[in-house]
């Protein structure tokens, strides 16, 4: 039991240490698809979307000027590294009933170094 336990921190540490250790610029790049519907600049209207500027750490659904899914505000989701590798693998799996129009970044070295460039560019 105590071997499962620790193999399973284990590979948490582990994925986390991807995220972290994305690809800054290759996320920039993979963000260009996202800027169709998701604003980046702070004080941004939002569009499509809600803005990403300042998504880490924020709680999902609190973007004031966006009309979100009922799903989304009853979520109650901080987003996270974690909770954003997730949402962007299959967001309608992750939170039922959401309203992005995506049907999900299934490559995780492609969300790793995306989220990587949230992180380092969105805080």
């Amino acid at each position: 039991m105590h071997g499962k336990i620790t193999m399973a921190a284990a590979m948490m540490i582990a994925v986390g240490a991807v995220q972290a250790d994305g690809d800054i610029k290759r996320g920039q790049k993979l963000f260009e698809e996202c800027v169709a519907c998701h604003a980046p600049e702070r004080g941004a209207t939002s569009g499509v979307g809600p803005t990403l500027h300042g998504v880490m750490g924020r709680k999902a659904g609190e973007v004031a000027d966006f009309r979100y899914s009922p799903a989304m505000k009853r979520s109650g989701l901080t987003w996270n590294e974690r909770e954003l590798d997730a949402y962007i693998a299959e967001p309608q799996k992750k939170i039922p009933g959401n309203r992005m129009p995506y049907s999900g970044m299934p490559e995780a070295r492609d969300r790793a170094d995306l989220i990587a460039y949230l992180m380092a560019t969105f805080k």
